[in-house]
């Protein structure tokens, strides 16, 4: 995780961006067009700017500038980490987008899920452009911008399909190439510019046999790769898994083995914006005939979206609510729930530690975590998984049964793209560092001279001409940390006092003064949270309490109080009894 900052961003109505002479629009042209001439003898360089997903999973976001224009490619979020207490999510530096908000013409997004748009409520609150995406991506970041009291008015969001071509600006066209990945409409693009062609693989597995849609359009990554690819940015995140992923269809076969042989209620957890698992996972209680209950507003919310653009095939019947479910046998109940990554507030989370309104974990129930976890938040899901076994469920994960399939390419797939398209020069993004220098040892082997592969990070700006490429310089890029819906930094200080609280708790320490005097008026009242045992808090409390009393200035008590000096003296006398440092807080009352 990239060093917290220390300033506070302040929200900023949002910024206007400037159209350019050339409008955007939906282009369907001849696949063959390349850039003229002109432009390519144009010595301006193409800047690529990552901002987020480098060396990290997670905040994915690049921005691509050349001349006067700017697109941004993703605009992700990240899960916090267990160092990180109270933090919501984890978003990106927007300085240099601020900086350059005049050139900003469009976001463009490869697909989904809450890594590539989870940070759009944040970035719209400042900058209004233009979003292009796949039909379910654009329908899923207009419930999410509408969700969080975004509006839509200045933001034109327009959906396309593979083979679309959109004009951005004076320097940009960008197609939409067709790949599979864990939730639907999942794009890669070719971004055309002046200096060539850069092609962004998002996030894709090569599945011969997809649940919907049609496989990944490997004829068309051929035909750009013999036009010719400057830059390619694939995806690394299983690039230390030999061999090719399994197809999603397995996961299909084990619900059905699963759910043939459970007799009591079903409780599966994935990720929300898997349409394909949620497919699968209706068409298996279908065949069992049992009903399908929602649990987790983004479940819900994501369920509506998918059905409403036609990806959920099911019988009207088969969905109920989940208040209903005491109206059926045990036998006859799917609940299709939120929480594969042991999120505090998650559904699942809350099933797990007993305080979910609707469900009551019981013995008898079968709990099917399909998703593997993010790496880091292992501790998390055991704890879940833990609970869920000392309430009598029978819980099913990875580790015993194939109940997920990656969404990501692994080997031999990346081998597959890096073959067809032939790039002069290579950059791994989408993973921490261990896997883009393994994915930039692959393009060796592939015959990719090692110098035209840049394993970069955050804020590391990439120049490239038609026929040279070199690291320039670096911009701000450091993680920004989401408390609340204010879309400020927390900020280093606030952070660390969050973990000093956590792990030496806090030592609270009443004075009555006279306010003429400035003189004690009454025993120091001693309090502590997260300090001593209970048994142990009398005994030391009136320790603080008498070196208090008897360290005590006798006068100006309030001044002499609040400086660090004295509550040093607070916390060695409070180490040397328990090896703790606690906060000290003074509460003087003046009478």
């Amino acid at each position: 995780m990239a060093k917290v900052k220390h300033t506070t961003i302040t929200p900023k109505a949002p910024v206007k961006i400037q159209k350019r002479p050339v409008k955007n629009t939906r282009v369907r042209t001849n696949r063959n067009k390349k850039t003229s001439g002109e432009q390519r003898r144009n010595n301006c360089p193409l800047k690529i700017i990552p901002l987020g997903g480098l060396c990290e999973i997670g905040k994915n976001m690049t921005a691509f500038e050349y001349g006067n224009d700017m697109i941004i490619v993703d605009c992700g979020m990240a899960f916090p980490e267990e160092s990180m207490p109270g933090v919501d999510c984890v978003i990106q530096d927007y300085t240099y987008i601020r900086e350059n908000a005049g050139k900003l013409r469009a976001v463009v997004l490869t697909h989904g899920h809450e890594d590539h748009i989870g940070g759009l409520p944040y970035f719209c609150r400042e900058f209004q452009c233009p979003i292009y995406g796949g039909k379910l991506t654009v329908e899923l970041v207009r419930h999410k911008l509408m969700e969080n009291g975004i509006s839509l008015s200045g933001i034109n969001l327009e959906a396309h399909r593979n083979g679309d071509r959109v004009k951005i600006g004076n320097a940009f066209e960008v197609e939409f190439i067709r790949v599979n990945h864990s939730i639907a409409d999942s794009y890669a693009l070719a971004i055309r510019t002046p200096v060539g062609t850069v092609v962004h693989s998002g996030d894709y597995k090569v599945d011969y046999t997809p649940i919907n849609g049609k496989p990944i359009d490997l004829q068309r990554f051929g035909e750009i790769g013999k036009e010719g690819v400057l830059l390619f940015m694939c995806e690394s995140t299983n690039v230390e898994i030999e061999g090719n992923s399994p197809s999603e269809r397995h996961v299909g076969e084990a619900f059905q083995r699963l759910f043939k042989d459970a007799a009591g209620r079903i409780i599966v957890a994935t990720f929300s914006s898997h349409v394909h698992r949620m497919q699968q996972i209706i068409t298996a209680a279908e065949k069992y005939n049992r009903h399908v209950c929602l649990s987790g507003r983004s479940m819900l919310n994501v369920f509506k979206v998918a059905n409403s653009l036609g990806y959920i095939d099911m019988d009207p019947g088969t969905l109920i609510d989940i208040s209903n479910i005491d109206q059926y046998r045990d036998d006859e109940i799917v609940i299709l729930t939120t929480g594969s990554q042991a999120e505090p507030m998650s559904a699942l989370s809350r099933m797990a530690y007993a305080s979910h309104k609707a469900v009551e974990i019981r013995h008898g129930d079968t709990v099917i975590i399909s998703a593997d976890p993010i790496p880091g938040n292992e501790k998390p899901i055991y704890r879940v998984i833990n609970e869920l076994y000392r309430l009598g469920a029978t819980v099913i994960y990875h580790s015993l049964e194939d109940v997920h399939v990656s969404g990501h390419a692994y080997r031999n797939e990346i081998k597959l793209l890096h073959s067809l398209i032939k790039p002069r020069y290579v950059m791994p993004v989408h993973g921490e560092y261990r896997m883009l220098y393994l994915h930039k040892m692959l393009a060796e082997s592939l015959g990719t001279p090692e110098e035209n592969i840049f394993v970069m990070n955050n804020g590391d700006v990439l120049s490239l001409t038609s026929d040279s490429a070199h690291l320039i310089e670096s911009v701000p890029a450091s993680a920004v940390l989401i408390d609340g819906k204010g879309a400020a930094d927390i900020g280093s200080k606030i952070l660390s006092d969050r973990r000093h609280l956590g792990e030496d708790g806090v030592v609270s320490i009443g004075l009555v003064v006279d306010a003429k005097k400035g003189t004690l008026l009454a025993p120091p009242e001693i309090n502590s949270i997260g300090f001593v045992f209970e048994d142990e808090k009398y005994d030391i409390h009136r320790e603080i309490a008498i070196k208090v009393a008897s360290t005590l200035p006798r006068s100006d008590i309030a001044s002499a109080v609040n400086k660090n000096s004295y509550k040093e003296q607070i916390r060695g006398l409070c180490f040397s009894k328990t090896r703790k440092r606690p906060m000290v807080i003074f509460n003087v009352i003046e009478m």
